[in-house]
């Protein structure tokens, strides 16, 4: 990683080609242990056909899955190699490496302005987000993005507990992505996570006077060394920032925000009234 600046370009990766490998070595090991894809699927729990977008890479399997196909292929640590891996391949490229840090990450620090942050969605939420990607993608990428999104979330509970903080633009918790049902369990989830002990999150109201990052959407990152960098979502040119005046400069558009955001229980009081007007 660049001590300056790395650009995640979202252009075809090394990492793309991962789920090519693993699945001709999937297919290798199968084939020589002289099994049919419907017996692997069988004692892995899965189907022929889910074995088959493995091995040609259309589907990435879940570090369970590798897990068991290595102990009943033999292959001796050759597919659990590609567990990690394989993790950063389930997100588009220019997300994949801040994706690797926000698993480990000790806080995170996330304002945003357009729709709910990925740890915080629901499956439906989420599924109806990657269904108005445009260009559209394919039933599988859908699916594929949508379950990576849910594990993402493991990091709301694990332990040790992360410190995880929101501020929220109000429009986000007023658009009602994918409908108003899918919305309503949106914003009913929202106040699930809210009464999370590790977890604060705030609202930022449009009669709000003063605005601190007009510039758009970021997230903090506090590694378990101490390492802070700065995720900057754009399109096709997202960047994790690692030099110490950057991450400094939006650390103190963050501190401003929360300062001019509702607190975190004015903000569940106003979500609370959102749920009830309609």
């Amino acid at each position: 990683m660049s001590e300056e600046v790395q650009e995640l370009d979202d252009q075809p990766q090394p990492d793309s080609v991962v789920p090519l490998i693993f699945g001709r070595l999937l297919k290798r090991l199968r084939a020589q242990a002289g099994m049919e894809r419907a017996e692997l699927g069988r004692v892995t729990g899965y189907s022929a056909a889910t074995i088959a977008s493995y091995e040609q890479g259309r589907r990435i399997p879940n570090a369970k899955f590798i897990v068991q196909a290595d102990e009943v292929l033999d292959a001796k640590g050759a597919l659990t190699d590609f567990v990690e891996e394989m993790e950063k391949a389930q997100y588009p490229a220019f997300f994949q490496d801040a994706a690797v840090l926000e698993k480990k990450a000790m806080a995170l620090h996330v304002f945003a302005v357009q729709g709910v942050p990925g740890l915080l969605q629901t499956e439906d939420y989420g599924r109806a987000v990657f269904t108005m990607w445009r260009p559209p993608l394919d039933g599988e990428t859908i699916e594929q993005r949508v379950m990576a999104r849910l594990a993402r979330q493991e990091l709301l509970t694990r332990k040790p507990a992360p410190t995880l903080t929101f501020v929220l633009e109000e429009a986000v918790v007023r658009k009602q992505l994918g409908g108003s049902d899918v919305w309503r369990g949106q914003l009913e989830r929202i106040l699930l996570d809210i009464q999370r002990r590790n977890v604060e999150i705030q609202v930022l109201p449009d009669e709000s006077t003063e605005h601190a990052s007009l510039t758009g959407p970021f997230t903090l990152i506090e590694t378990m060394q101490g390492r802070r960098m700065a995720y900057v979502p754009a399109h096709k040119a997202s960047r994790l920032y690692s030099d110490r005046a950057t991450v400094r400069e939006l650390e103190q558009q963050y501190s401003s925000l929360r300062a001019q955001a509702l607190s975190p229980l004015k903000s569940l009081a106003f979500i609370e009234k959102l749920l009830g007007e309609t």
